[in-house]
């Protein structure tokens, strides 16, 4: 990295490492997974976050999930937020959700 930024070793000032564990008693991430949830094939798709729930509305009108926990996973793309966002201004306009 230094060869790109010179002086960047000399920059740092302390490190933190963070087990699974950690993450979990920390931050209340299960199994100290990131990504709210295993990215194995049966969680993905219209199965993220369990069958039923892939498009990010909840059972309680007007509640809709976004994050890693719903489709398409972790990262830090914003995109399960805007899908969710999609999905509230479909209902907004349709009105079905909100009466």
């Amino acid at each position: 990295m230094t060869e790109f930024a010179p002086n960047f070793s000399k920059s740092i000032i302390g490190q933190r490492i963070l087990s699974p564990l950690d993450l979990e008693r920390e931050f209340n991430l299960v199994g100290g997974d990131i990504f709210h949830g295993s990215l194995h094939l049966d969680q993905m798709y219209s199965r993220r976050p369990v069958a039923g729930y892939a498009d990010y509305r909840t059972p309680i009108a007007g509640l809709y999930m976004c994050g890693s926990g719903t489709h398409p996973g972790g990262g830090v793309s914003g995109i399960p937020g805007r899908n969710a966002a999609r999905e509230f201004i479909k209902d907004l306009k349709s009105e079905k959700r909100f009466l």
